[in-house]
């Protein structure tokens, strides 16, 4: 039987367990992957913890490429024998094979290996939808300042270069000196070490006191509140993860006197609600990535029945770039 990291308790990474499954056969509109990696992302540890609740027991991994072993009714834009990747609801990735809706799995262009597909589908499908549609009132022009915050990571490294080919000036945020100078190195035309610098009088100082168009954050709880201080008028605060923690409840009015501001909070799957949508965003960052303008960094490989410790170094903060489960 195939293996699965699944939970049958919301917790701490010692309920992810190495199981058999059963795999049955695609229904309508369903594939069978057989998969080669599972990407690890942040939205794997809320959906472990509860945070995210899913029903129980559950299969972790939102993220991931492989072969298509079978297709179900009424799936025609894939074929037994493709390369595919995605990044979909439901959870389960964190899996040797595993029957999936086929609305957001696409072909994998034959350049990309299945590691970088795996590495890059939900992160890279998340820079897109920021950067391209996630954009302030008075939009974005080559040139404008944006606030990234968790530049170093697997989102970050990614947005950082796709930001530098728009010609945007990124301003990121991270942890250490050594993420700071990894966020530069992958284009951030300047970078904030949040650990002994006031990120708000840093993004002041840079901007020349005007405060950045729009603020990028999926730390959550922790940068929230100065965020909205980093803000020009009329500037959007993109909300869209809980790294260190949901925001606590927060009050409208306060925009007004901070420059009528704009608050979003985003979520990749509204976006790749269909198909097409799907699709159109996947060709968007595979031109991107084909092209060389982007490239993935995997800092970390584990084994399958090694997903628990990489959820343990993801939430030390011990990563860079992206992580990638071998199957």
């Amino acid at each position: 039987m195939p293996l699965a990291i699944q939970i049958n308790a919301f917790g701490g990474p010692e309920q992810m367990q190495l199981t058999d499954v059963l795999v049955g056969e695609p229904g309508p509109g369903e594939v069978r992957i057989r998969h080669h990696a599972s990407g690890l992302n942040y939205i794997d540890v809320y959906q472990r913890t509860g945070m995210y609740a899913n029903p129980l027991p559950l299969t972790l991994g939102m993220e991931g490429a492989g072969v298509v072993e079978a297709v179900g009714p009424g799936v025609l834009h894939l074929a037994v024998g493709d390369r595919a990747a995605y990044a979909s609801n439901p959870p389960g990735s964190y899996s040797q094979v595993r029957v999936m809706p086929a609305k957001n799995v696409v072909v994998l262009p034959d350049a990309i290996d299945f590691d970088t597909a795996a590495g890059m589908m939900l992160k890279g499908l998340t820079a897109q939808y920021l950067l391209k549609k996630t954009r302030p009132v008075e939009g974005l022009e080559p040139g404008d300042h944006v606030l990234f915050h968790a530049a170093a990571g697997g989102v970050g490294l990614i947005a950082c270069q796709w930001a530098r080919a728009l010609g945007l000036q990124l301003i990121g945020t991270a942890g250490s000196a050594a993420k700071c100078r990894l966020a530069l190195d992958h284009g951030a035309a300047h970078a904030i070490d949040y650990s002994s610098q006031d990120f708000v009088a840093e993004v002041k100082r840079i901007t020349g006191g005007r405060g950045v168009k729009v603020v990028y954050d999926s730390v959550g709880k922790d940068t929230f509140e100065r965020s909205l201080d980093c803000l020009r008028p009329f500037g959007l605060m993109a909300s869209f993860g809980n790294a260190s923690g949901p925001v606590p409840p927060f009050a409208p009015g306060a925009l007004g006197p901070k420059g009528s501001l704009y608050l979003t909070r985003q979520t990749l799957f509204t976006h790749i609600a269909t198909r097409e949508a799907t699709q159109a965003m996947a060709d968007d960052l595979f031109d991107v990535v084909g092209s060389g303008a982007v490239k993935i960094r995997i800092d970390q490989r584990y084994p399958l029945a090694q997903a628990a410790q990489a959820h343990r170094d993801l939430e030390a903060r011990k990563t860079t770039g992206s992580t990638v489960l071998e199957i």
